[in-house]
């Protein structure tokens, strides 16, 4: 029966609704390139899939967890058939369903400084879909990127919406415009790392428990609509990268829309982590939440 289903597939057949929005040497050239995403979670399973419908045949992806409950609000391929299952090989079947063709190389252990090199390895574009508290591993892979000169897109589902960064080899670099630092608390890197996504901290105005996030125990909200946004939005960034198509604006610029707000917000962030009203912003989250750790 596979391979039956295998025989009757066809590349171009199957991406020409494609066409029209994409010429058909643009659908050619997505087919040859290669795309790094790491964590097959909320955002980065949902990735895999738009690229995959997009036409990307090249993946490599990583993650080293497992489908859980608490993963059925926001997660695209969790669910009772996936639950306990590795969600790299999840998504790895699920490429391979779209496009049998397809070559994906899976990272089952997640990333460490030790297979990074591999994992960026003739890779045309990096793609972020990191757990928003993996602070540490994050940094690496995007100082790595960096020295590679590959992109790299990070798209966080904040709210009801999607903030956007992407960074390149003329960008400014990902340390500057996050500010992170070797000795950061966990809560100070997560606040770091959310006020250089969304600037405007817009999100805050239709949270209705502020209790539910707890950085020191790595904890926040989340809601299915923000992942799906930022699928969307990180589709088309890559298209846009991957193409050479107009001009993307890199760190440090930062993209937020809020569907919610029905709000969308471009905010150009002079010195990255130094402007002061980051900073200021810095310590009013800090002192918020640390009333809920009370």
């Amino acid at each position: 029966m596979t391979q039956l289903k295998n025989s009757e597939f066809n590349y171009h057949l199957a991406f020409s609704r494609n066409l029209g929005w994409l010429s058909e040497s643009e659908q050619s050239l997505l087919s040859s390139k290669k795309v790094a995403i790491a964590g097959m979670g909320g955002v980065g399973g949902q990735y895999a899939e738009v690229l995959a419908r997009l036409g990307i045949q090249k993946f490599h992806i990583s993650d080293f967890d497992e489908f859980e409950v608490q993963n059925f609000n926001r997660q695209n391929a969790s669910g009772m058939k996936t639950l306990h299952r590795k969600k790299a090989e999840v998504i790895k079947e699920r490429i391979l369903d779209i496009n049998p063709e397809a070559e994906v190389t899976v990272f089952g252990d997640g990333l460490n400084k030790d297979n990074i090199d591999s994992f960026l390895q003739s890779v045309d574009l990096y793609l972020d879909g990191l757990d928003f508290f993996v602070i540490d591993v994050r940094r690496i892979v995007f100082e790595k990127a960096a020295k590679l000169k590959i992109a790299a897109i990070t798209v966080a589902p904040v709210g009801m919406g999607a903030a956007l960064v992407v960074f390149n080899k003329d960008s400014m670099s990902f340390a500057d415009h996050f500010g992170l630092k070797d000795e950061d608390s966990i809560e100070d890197a997560a606040i770091k790392f959310l006020i250089g996504l969304t600037p405007t901290i817009k999100q805050m105005k239709y949270l209705v428990d502020r209790t539910r996030g707890n950085f020191k125990e790595k904890k926040a909200p989340s809601l299915p609509m923000g992942p799906y946004l930022c699928a969307g939005v990180a589709g088309t960034e890559a298209l846009k990268i991957l193409l050479e198509r107009d001009k993307t604006k890199f760190s440090p610029w930062v993209m937020h829309f809020d569907a919610y707000l029905q709000n969308y917000h471009k905010s150009y962030v002079w010195w990255g982590s130094k402007n002061i009203f980051q900073i200021i912003k810095f310590f009013v989250i800090k002192k918020m939440l640390g009333k809920n750790t009370k």
